[in-house]
């Protein structure tokens, strides 16, 4: 009877006090520290290129003509011949084209700032370098996959859903390359 009730017992405290796997994961024996929990930390691959085109012809033509003569005699008299001729012509060609390309390529520490209901995970990293006066700016966002993430807690740029990636960079080279006071004057009055 005592041991009885001691398995019910025993199956008992098993029951209540059970657990998901996943709650225990990160001092797992059998499996990867994977970052699965607010606050740590993954590494973002980011490998994006982009690519688009886009080309535009346009021909169009238009060509009108009227004319009018008269000629005639009164009594073998000769009347004065006349003519009149109205001649339009309209053409226009037009052509445009557009290229664009990017390709960005870096690696990014962003943590994990919530978890969803449904284990994905929304994470946001930034990074500010700053080399002679020179600055750049990178903050990435976005929502992954617990199985998306490596072994390694590294995740590839393409399977982040709702991906933002912002790059922005200020110093010498930003100032050289944008246009001055004047230009920008002269732009906004014509």
């Amino acid at each position: 009877m005592k041991t009885t009730i001691s398995i019910i017992m025993f199956l008992f405290s098993l029951i209540v006090y059970s657990q998901d796997m996943r709650d225990n994961s990160f001092s797992s024996l059998f499996s990867d520290n994977k970052a699965l929990r607010l606050g740590d930390a993954v590494t973002i691959i980011v490998v994006e290129q982009s690519q688009a085109s886009n080309n535009a012809e346009t021909n169009a033509g238009r060509t009108s003509d009227i004319s009018f003569s008269g000629s005639g005699t009164i009594d073998g008299t000769a009347l004065p011949s006349g003519n009149l001729g109205v001649s339009s012509g309209n053409e226009f060609q037009g052509a445009g084209g557009t290229k664009t390309s990017g390709s960005v390529r870096t690696k990014i520490s962003a943590t994990i700032d919530s978890v969803y209901s449904n284990g994905n995970l929304r994470i946001i990293g930034n990074r500010r370098i700053s080399i002679n006066g020179e600055e750049q700016f990178v903050t990435i966002k976005g929502t992954i996959r617990i199985a998306d993430v490596m072994a390694d807690n590294q995740v590839m740029s393409y399977n982040i859903s709702d991906l933002d990636i912002e790059m922005e960079g200020s110093g010498m080279i930003d100032r050289v390359q944008s246009p001055g006071w004047l230009t920008k004057l002269f732009h906004w009055i014509f």
